[in-house]
């Protein structure tokens, strides 16, 4: 089983990564260069672009792997011994490793010996694997982006017209968390079919926030029944 690790990136996913391995015993380096002995994989933890040219200049040997959710395995080339190891999670360079713990992972590979290795590592990194088809990856990051950034943008939105009427914005937190705790169950003027209150709301946006109403618009549309 892998027992080095060379982690080349050291950003949000990169120091998180880094910092479990070495929590479970591993020999961890950093760098993308081969310094010193050989390591049994080099994951790569670097922006989408540049998987591709990492790949290139990693010789051949060990394992190699990546960690996005949208780029496919054939990122990796030349390397045949790859696998690839997504965290559903959003991460933080202000936390450690702990956020982790208990996230999904999506794991792409081309052989049996292969998807050993990446789900070993998920759950080495504290993950729970689940296994994706290489050609499903960019439909798969498109549902994890509406998830967890558009998350940010309804916030953020939301936050504004808070604001405008002198609402704190931190009161909208525990409204969605409770959205989450209830399991997504959908309350307010959509489920009750009351689109009366719904027109209003975009008479008054189109006033005061015209640069919202859109957004407002295409999203009654898609919670529509």
């Amino acid at each position: 089983m892998i027992e080095s690790v060379r982690v080349v990136g050291t950003g949000r996913a990169g120091s998180a990564i880094a910092a479990r391995l070495r929590e479970r015993g591993l020999a961890v380096s950093a760098g993308r260069e081969a310094a010193g002995a050989p390591v049994d994989l080099v994951l790569l933890c670097v922006p989408d672009a540049a998987i591709p040219d990492v790949a290139r200049s990693v010789p051949e040997g060990p394992w190699v792997a990546h960690v996005s959710g949208a780029t496919t395995l054939s990122a990796l080339d030349p390397h045949s011994r790859r696998f690839s190891v997504h965290p559903l999670q959003t991460l933080s360079r202000e936390r450690g490793a702990e956020q982790l713990d208990g996230a999904w992972a999506a794991v792409t590979a081309e052989t049996d010996e292969a998807a050993r290795m990446a789900n070993w590592l998920a759950e080495t990194l504290g993950l729970r694997p689940f296994p994706l088809a290489d050609a499903d990856h960019p439909l798969y990051h498109a549902a994890a982006v509406i998830a967890g950034n558009y998350l940010v943008t309804l916030y953020r939105t939301a936050s504004q017209l808070f604001e405008q009427v002198g609402v704190p914005p931190e009161a909208l937190v525990p409204l969605m968390q409770r959205t989450i705790e209830n399991g997504f169950v959908l309350t307010g003027p959509i489920a009750r079919g009351d689109w009366a209150t719904v027109e209003s709301h975009l008479r008054t946006l189109e006033e005061r926030a015209p640069e919202v109403a859109p957004l407002y618009r295409a999203l009654a549309e898609a919670t529509r029944p």
